[in-house]
């Protein structure tokens, strides 16, 4: 069982490592021994204290990026390349949110999140391919981990439509790239969180928690073990036969409710 679950030696990047679900991720990586950890984010000194708070932990390297733009995407990628010549494991984890009524809505809003939660996706993992595909076998695949939600599987009840839009493309860009990637031993899949708290669910959770965990079957809000253990399964030989998948982690909200 502790090979079937080992990523020992193994070197990921987790953006949006700076905070939330991303941090969360890139925290049991490395307390399971993984080799480095590459975080990105927008803001740098943030990103410097969460790194400087991980690299406890193993090697957490911490590359500030906008990975909303294309250049972004590349100039991240050639520092990681400067530094490894492979990389095991990416969690495409970056997002963003926008909410207002459907009457007000913003062309800003939407494309803001499009740019960073669908665009940033695909650009980034295509500038980091050659190193995701790099000396990689059926039985030693590199992983993609694209982080959506369960406003991609369901349609929310707060109007944040170009979230949930942008999710829902996330969930489907994952079974393509996946058809694709396979080729190349690069096994892609997703995970769709419910309410974790974040700096994005903050204000929410700070305003009705509660009623928030009520609504949940299993009466609760995420906690970080939750995300880890389905990030660890889908990294390791755990989940060799596991593709093109999207795993809600979600306490049931989106699948028995």
């Amino acid at each position: 069982m502790n090979d079937l679950f080992d990523v020992s030696g193994k070197t990921a990047i987790v953006t949006g490592g700076s905070r939330g679900i991303g941090e969360m991720i890139a925290e049991a990586y490395l307390k399971a021994g993984m080799k480095r950890v590459y975080i990105s984010a927008r803001k740098a000194d943030a990103l410097a204290e969460t790194a400087a708070r991980l690299s406890e932990f193993g090697d957490c390297v911490a590359i500030p990026a906008d990975l909303s733009t294309v250049a972004g995407a590349e100039a991240f990628a050639a520092q990681v390349a400067e530094q490894d010549e492979a990389i095991d494991i990416l969690v495409n984890n970056a997002g963003a949110t926008w909410g207002a009524p459907l009457e007000a809505f913003p062309e800003s809003g939407w494309d803001k999140v499009m740019d960073v939660n669908v665009k940033g996706v695909f650009f980034l993992t295509q500038k980091l391919y050659p190193l995701l595909k790099k000396n990689k076998s059926a039985d030693d695949p590199a992983r993609i981990i694209n982080i959506a939600s369960i406003d991609g599987c369901n349609p929310p009840v707060m109007d944040n439509f170009s979230y949930s839009a942008s999710k829902a493309a996330v969930i489907m860009l994952t079974r393509h790239m996946a058809r694709r990637m396979i080729r190349d031993h690069v096994i892609v899949n997703a995970i769709s969180p419910g309410p974790f708290r974040s700096k994005m669910t903050a204000a929410l959770l700070d305003a009705g928690g509660d009623a928030v965990a009520e609504s949940i079957p299993n009466k609760r809000i995420g906690r970080p073990d939750d995300i880890a253990g389905v990030a660890m399964f889908l990294s390791t030989k755990a989940s060799l036969n596991t593709i093109g998948v999207n795993i809600p982690c979600d306490g049931g909200f989106s699948t028995i409710k």
